[in-house]
């Protein structure tokens, strides 16, 4: 624990020193749960983010990114089931008065995961283990729950109750009909949304992984529950092996099983394995997360969210925390839809294929922030020499970085023109400080892959030294072949 400690603490210097994120507000202190992005990390979670629409809007041309509302009248949650299941567990020092989410502190003192248990079982726990407060060792009061949105009085005279959004999914639903009409009335129809949510966490901490205010990318894909056992495109992913641990294999290491399989032997729909499987290609073929820190973990019924009836959450295996979940592909079928069609009084329900029904949904879900963190930790690697971020390049704050070997005999000029011919065609960074070797290590610091270097020869045959990220390796390239080479 030491050890993860010390890592966790070196990346937090690390994202301070060079602008990935920081507490927000932190000459005022802060407040917990709240981290302002700087530069480098803004682009680098601008990059993700647009990795992620090209590449899940790439599935089908009937998927589109629209943008909601944050702040949403209270019908809408009482309509989700937000406003009554919305609910996580708390528990208070009788001492010192800290209060504590009840399953974060039962899981940190036995080592296991209980949630989903009720607050009595979790009240039983506590006293049958004699766990403490860990702020002060004081005793801990009966568990109880807490709804973990915010409320907000909207207008002058406060006439209108309202929440922010705990999740980007609703504002989807509530302009599903809208939208169909407006999509020429076809499923499936996928509604994503990149944008900001809100909980009031109980107990925020590991950095930017559990957050008061953070980042969604989520796909609502509306589609013919009749036809959740097929997909078109199945073809193409049939023998593809996804990494599961089901409910059924806990304690045990994760299973590759084709989609075939998936489908046959562990009752897992076409549909809903087909983007298990388009999720995962995004992991290990974008993110070039490895396979032995992916997996899917299966979600009980005690454990899965109240409107879920099928959920695999997408979870890493982190250097820092261990494995942590980062998305995850639920079945939310018509609970949604219906919901708010009940409370509004406007019906949901759509014609198509000759038959009137309220679709399904299947949501792929991420969490932009818990990935950009995720991949800062996989990548982050230090030793007595240097300390460098591996970044794969499709996410790399920049894609090179330009240096001068020095600042006269014309060298500078002739840097600043190859930087200003790669501008249009990359993001580039222009360093001119420093020794070479500083300026070397900055770069490696935030993950740009390759460092050009324009020197004296440059000038001679119009060649410049381009040093490899990872392996250290430099060599000479000409100009004029810069761009194909770093394409």
């Amino acid at each position: 624990m030491a050890e993860d400690k010390s890592r966790l603490e070196l990346i937090e210097a690390l994202a301070k020193r060079r602008g990935f994120f920081f507490p927000s507000n932190e000459i005022y202190g802060g407040i917990a749960g709240f981290y302002d992005y700087g530069n480098i990390g803004t682009l680098m979670k601008r990059k993700l983010e647009n990795l992620w629409r090209k590449y899940f809007f790439g599935l089908d041309d009937n998927f589109f990114e629209i943008e909601a509302a944050n702040i949403m009248p209270e019908r809408v949650f009482v309509a989700s089931g937000h406003k009554e299941n919305f609910v996580d567990p708390t528990v208070k020092c009788r001492k010192c008065g800290t209060v504590h989410r009840a399953d974060h502190i039962v899981e940190d003192y036995l080592k296991e995961s209980f949630e989903g248990m009720t607050p009595v079982e979790l009240t039983e726990l506590i006293r049958q283990h004699k766990i403490r407060c860990a702020k002060c060792k004081g005793e801990l009061e009966d568990v109880s729950i807490l709804n973990m949105m915010f409320p907000l009085q909207v207008g002058a005279d406060l006439e209108v109750k309202a929440y922010l959004r705990p999740e980007t999914a609703q504002g989807a639903y509530v302009n599903f009909s809208r939208q169909f009409d407006i999509q020429r009335k076809r499923l499936p129809l996928g509604l994503a949304i990149v944008g900001r949510a809100f909980r009031n966490e109980i107990s925020p901490r590991q950095l930017t992984t559990r957050m008061r205010e953070f980042t969604q990318a989520e796909l609502q894909i509306f589609f013919d529950a009749a036809d959740i056992d097929k997909h078109e495109k199945w073809n193409e992913v049939k023998d593809y092996k996804l990494i599961l641990y089901p409910v059924a294999g806990r304690g045990k290491n994760p299973e590759e099983v084709t989609c075939e399989d998936a489908n046959k032997k562990m009752d897992i729909p076409k549909f809903y394995a087909y983007h298990l499987a388009k999720v995962q290609q995004f992991f290990l073929e974008k993110l070039k997360v490895s396979k032995e820190k992916f997996r899917f973990r299966e979600l009980s019924a005690e454990e899965r969210a109240f409107y879920n009836k099928m959920h695999w959450d997408v979870e890493l295996n982190l250097e820092t925390v261990g494995w942590k979940e980062v998305g995850g592909v639920h079945y939310r079928t018509d609970h949604d839809l219906s919901g708010h069609g009940k409370v509004s009084g406007q019906s949901q329900e759509v014609f198509f294929n000759e038959k009137k029904f309220v679709p399904h949904v299947l949501e792929l879900s991420f969490g932009v922030d818990r990935i950009v963190f995720a991949l800062i930790d996989l990548n982050y690697d230090a030793d007595e020499k240097r300390t460098v971020l591996k970044l794969p390049p499709a996410v790399a704050p920049f894609s090179a970085s330009v240096f001068p070997l020095v600042n006269k005999d014309g060298i500078d000029k002739k840097a600043e023109q190859i930087y200003e011919s790669l501008k249009s065609d990359f993001d580039v960074f222009y360093d001119d400080s420093g020794s070479i070797g500083r300026r070397y290590a900055r770069a490696d610091e935030v993950g740009i892959p390759f460092c050009i270097t324009v020197d004296h020869h440059s000038l001679e045959d119009g060649t410049v030294t381009v040093r490899d990220r990872d392996s250290t390796k430099q060599e000479r390239v000409k100009v004029g072949e810069l761009k194909e080479r770093l394409k």
